[in-house]
This record gives structure tokens, C-alpha cells and sequence, in this order.
């Protein structure tokens, strides 16, 4: 149904004096010192360092993936570190919100919470406060009174959130917007809601998993790359500092289809647990079914495996795995990936002290990846002592430490290595 938009009436700043002047970029003081810092590493880290005063961060996830749980403990951080913080409600009461920060323990008394909806009684309250930070929780519930459509509506959504960006600009007061997503996954309401925002934010993970991942998709003050690991406790969020022996932690030794790959998650390398079970197609018609990694992809290093390599596994169905909830979309897992799938068709284990990493190209080639001394040194520092990766990543590596390197430059040469 399309929707009539609806002008606003708009708040015209009579001609004169203006409200701002330019300023000669080189005069203008700005430090990183200057971000606000939530006592919670992987939140920060995400966000590039901190949040930056004055910027409007969207965050989205699947209901109940702990969005409001993240941000009321990052509020309570901010509130002890630097003063008022103001949190608006437009779903829960009060009340509501107060046994939650009872569960979280949460007693500053310099965090306001708030259960309002009308935009113009929100800025209100902020003009008030004149707060550290202001969270909106969420913006798929903030309305405009003067408009006719309902909260939520792409005009609302779209209005409402022009008008916090003024307002965090004026005042230089970062604002944290908690967006709804649609079944897809993706954001509700407007695009340019996204195009609006300095940060846009996803809270992942599956629920019947404890570890949820914030992951950046636009951050104007930081990496697009960095993601953020958590672990769902009765008390709150948890910060996951080592997330790769978290990841491998409960790995068995000498199973044939599992392997350890390394991924690359902004500057952060990752050691994954990826399994792969090959069997019999049992209606007659193949099928790959995938857990954290792309289907597609799946799809397309099998023919690799049956046209170059001759593994005759076009009848069987497959199913591939990788432990912990995570998801991955990096290249780099490719040749792990294989090697998973033959090493459980074979019914041959790999040896549990190696790693594997590499991109497979269309031809059978293994080709190279980046940060490849990040990968080898997380996985030496785990214990791993061997690594099959591509030839092409040795040329100017310099690596003190004690792993046995095996360099490969085709399928034939990775299953050699490993089988």
C-alpha cells in the first residue's frame, strides 16, 4: 500500500544572523581523547574507539538478541564515567526497564530513564538534562504529533530522526538509535534512515547460541570491519577478550569433517571450528544445507571438488557447519571448507594441531590471502603447530614463531598435505 507523505510543518529560521559560521579546518580542535569510552571493550572497539560526541549510531537486531541489554549497561557505564545520561523508552515502562537494570545491577544515579514517544516532549527533556549521551529506544516508536501517520511509518520514522540528528549536532550529544529489522534481516523503515546516521550497527547470533556478534556496516568514525563478541548471562552482556579459544574450546580430536580455519574479522583474527557431514542423499535429490557460511559458496567449491578434483560426491547431500552461531563470509575459509568436506567423505581425520587457511579459485588453484602473519600468530599462540596455506603468501613473510608452514598451490597439493 503506498503511503502519502505528508510536509511538515517546518520550523523556518528567519533570514539574518546565521546560527553557525564556517570555520578553516585547521583551526577546528577535535582529539580521539575525546570519545566517549563505555568501560565495554568490544563495544568500543566496534564503534572505532569509543562514541563520538555530537553522532547519531543506529543499532539493529532480532527482538530479544539484547540490544536494550547492551546499551542500558553502556549507559550505566557512561553515566558513572561522565555524568547525566538519558534513556527514552517508547516500548517499556519505567518500571519495566528499572528490573531489568535490577538484573543487570545497575544503581547510577545519574541515569535518567524515560517513557515518552512524542518527539517534541523528548527534546524537552534533553534541553533539560542537557545529557552526556541520550539512547532512543527505539526509533520505530518516536512520532511526530503533527503528522497524521502512525509511529512507525516511513514519514514518522524518517522525520523523527532528522530531527535528533539536528538536535545532537546543535548540542554535540551522541544519540544511540535502536532500530527494528524486517524478516530479512535488514533494518526497518526508510533507507535513508541509514544514509542519515553517522554508524550503523547489527546485534547477530542465533538464540538457541550464548554468543551474539555487533558487527559495523557504516561507521564514519572507524572501521566498516571490526565486530564485537559477546556472551548472553543471566547478568547481561559479557565481553568475549579471546573469542578463538573460546571458539575451539570444545573440539573433539580425530573426528573426520572437522577442521580449524582463520578468518579475518576487521583486524582481528579468528580461529572458527568448521564442520562438514557428507551422506547419502536420502530423497534421491542432493541438498547443502549451511550453518554461518553462504550456500552458495558451498555450492560452488563442490563442483570444484568433483570437476578438478574428481570427488564423486554429486549424489550425496552435504552439510556444513560452523561452531559457536558465527558467520562468516570471508574467502579465506575456502580451503578449509574442502578439506572438511573430503576429510569426511574419506572418512580420514585431520590432524587437530593444524590450520587451514586459503581462497580456492574456480580452477582448483589455492590463492592468497590477507593479513596472513595476523592468522599464523593467533594460531601459534593457541598451540596449533602446523598450517597448510597458500604458496603465494610466503614471499616476505616474517614469522618468529614455532609453526610448521606448509605452503600448497592447488587442491591436489592441500589434499596431500592433509590426507
Amino acid at each position: 500500500m503506498e503511503e502519502v507523505e505528508e510536509a511538515p510543518s517546518a520550523r523556518h529560521r528567519p533570514l539574518g544572523q546565521p546560527a553557525s559560521r564556517p570555520e578553516p579546518i585547521t583551526q577546528i580542535a577535535a582529539s580521539e581523547d575525546d570519545r566517549l569510552l563505555t568501560e565495554i571493550g568490544e563495544f568500543d572497539r566496534v564503534l572505532g574507539g569509543g562514541i563520538v560526541p555530537g553522532s547519531v549510531v543506529l543499532i539493529g537486531g532480532d527482538p530479544g538478541i539484547g540490544k536494550s541489554t547492551l546499551l542500558l549497561q553502556a549507559s550505566d557505564a557512561i553515566s558513572r564515567i561522565y555524568g547525566t545520561v538519558l534513556y527514552v523508552s517508547g516500548e517499556e515502562s519505567v518500571t519495566q526497564t528499572k528490573l531489568r537494570a535490577n538484573r543487570l545491577g545497575i544503581t547510577s544515579d545519574s541515569l535518567y530513564v524515560l517513557c515518552e514517544n512524542n518527539i517534541e516532549q523528548i527534546e524537552t527533556h534533553i534541553m533539560q538534562l542537557n545529557p552526556y549521551a541520550v539512547v532512543i529506544d527505539s526509533i520505530q516508536t518516536v512520532y511526530r504529533p503533527e503528522l497524521q501517520s502512525a509511529p512507525g511509518s516511513i514519514t514518522q520514522i524518517r522525520e523523527s530522526a532528522a530531527q535528533l540528528l539536528i538536535i545532537a549536532k546543535g548540542k554535540n550529544i551522541p544519540i544511540i538509535l535502536v532500530g527494528h529489522v524486517t524478516r530479512e534481516g535488514s533494518l526497518a523503515g526508510p533507507r535513508i534512515l541509514e544514509h542519515m546516521v553517522d554508524t550503523v550497527l547489527y546485534f547477530e547470533g542465533e538464540r538457541q547460541h550464548v554468543y551474539r556478534v555487533l558487527r559495523a556496516v557504516k561507521n564514519r568514525f572507524g572501521s566498516t570491519n571490526e565486530i564485537g563478541i559477546f556472551e548472553m548471562l543471566s547478568q547481561g552482556l559479557a565481553e568475549v577478550k579471546n573469542p578463538s579459544e573460546l571458539f575451539i574450546s570444545e573440539r573433539q580430536e580425530n573426528t573426520s569433517g572437522s577442521v580449524v580455519v582463520s578468518s579475518i574479522e576487521g583486524t582481528r583474527p579468528l580461529l572458527l571450528e568448521l564442520q562438514a557431514l557428507v551422506a547419502p542423499a536420502t530423497f534421491g535429490i542432493p541438498r547443502n544445507t549451511t550453518t554461518g557460511v553462504d550456500r552458495h559458496r558451498i555450492a560452488l567449491l563442490i563442483a570444484v571438488l568433483q570437476k578438478r578434483v574428481g570427488l564423486d560426491i554429486g549424489d550425496s547431500d552435504v552439510f556444513v557447519n560452523i561452531t559457536g552461531g558465527m558467520r562468516v563470509d570471508e574467502p579465506g575459509i575456502d580451503l578449509g571448507i574442502v578439506m572438511a568436506i573430503t576429510s569426511n567423505h574419506r572418512d580420514i581425520a585431520i590432524d587437530s594441531r593444524t590450520v587451514i587457511i586459503g581462497e580456492v579459485g574456480l580452477g582448483g588453484e589455492v590463492r592468497a590471502v590477507t593479513h596472513i602473519e595476523k592468522r599464523l600468530r593467533e594460531a601459534a599462540k593457541l598451540g596449533f603447530n602446523r598450517a597448510i596455506f597458500p604458496e603465494y603468501n610466503r614471499k616476505g613473510l616474517e614469522l618468529k614463531e614455532d609453526i610448521d608452514l606448509i605452503g600448497v598451490q592447488d587442491l591436489y597439493g592441500a589434499l596431500s598435505a592433509s590426507l
